[in-house]
């Protein structure tokens, strides 16, 4: 009996092992789409570029040192960090992840490995063409979220891009972006594509480095209203030139307290890779 016991927990570890090998594999075949698209003609960020702006985003884009290069078209970044699954969840989980954006016409895929009960959990968000995605597997096998072709969860995906454009600057300056005034640290970004459209507030400091990002996103897609999301920039690091975030509290803000669910740490990032 022992022998087949063994032979058995043998058996279930590879087909884990291969699930999630799989799993992977699947994710870097988008991702390695998304980068083989055709770029555009990169052009060079002048200074003329950023005068319709309002004046923190102007300081921020020239804070972080875009000026006088050339637009950002991709990125690929990594991750480490933490994260809870629930409020009352009391001890932080460990997570690996990677994201892949294409700026031009906006994309991204970021796909998360950490664990749930003690089994290992991938993961994948998709936005393209406008459309948001979610897939995430228990052990690489067992879908526990599986969503998509949702208008809420599209939005929510959309501004979820629309937020971590601290990381690729130069697509402020994007014609599906447009900025309003809100005083002399804050200003409202509100995308549109793909017939979908979300907003979100970027707060700064007086240099112009981003300090935090807050908007309205639907927590679950069969929620009536959305929920104020946050993400509060705790560390900006200068990177292949640029300043970008590099570490990261990411929040929910309900009406019965604050949920601080994802905290992570940018190990590397390259652009136009």
């Amino acid at each position: 009996m022992l022998k087949y016991a063994v032979v058995l927990i043998i058996l279930i570890v590879l087909i884990i092992g291969y699930s999630i090998w799989d799993f992977s594999r699947q994710a870097s075949k988008e991702i390695e789409a998304l980068f083989m698209q055709p770029a555009a003609e990169g052009r060079l960020i002048e200074s003329v570029m950023l005068s319709d702006l309002p004046a923190p985003v102007q300081r921020w884009l020239a804070y972080c040192g875009v000026v006088g290069r050339e637009e950002i078209q991709t990125v690929y970044l990594k991750q480490t960090g933490e994260m809870k699954f629930t409020p009352g969840q009391d001890k932080w989980i460990k997570s690996e992840a990677e994201q892949s954006f294409n700026a031009i016409e906006p994309q991204f895929i970021w796909q998360v490995k950490t664990s749930m009960f003690g089994l290992p959990v991938v993961g994948r968000d998709d936005y393209t063409n406008g459309k948001g995605k979610m897939l995430i597997k228990l052990a690489g096998l067992i879908p526990v979220v599986n969503l998509g072709d949702d208008p809420n969860l599209s939005e929510s995906t959309m501004q979820r891009f629309l937020g971590e454009i601290v990381w690729f600057p130069t697509a402020a300056l994007s014609p599906y972006i447009t900025w309003e005034p809100i005083d002399d640290l804050s200003a409202k970004a509100t995308m549109e594509y793909a017939g979908v459209k979300g907003s979100a507030t970027f707060y700064f400091d007086e240099y112009g480095e981003p300090v935090r990002v807050l908007m309205p996103r639907y927590r679950d897609i069969n929620d009536q209203e959305p929920t104020d999301w946050e993400a509060n920039i705790t560390e900006v690091k200068l990177i292949n030139g640029i300043i970008i975030p590099v570490e990261v509290e990411a929040s929910w803000l309900p009406e019965d307290g604050k949920f601080i669910w994802y905290r992570f740490y940018v190990q590397e990032i390259k652009y136009n890779p």
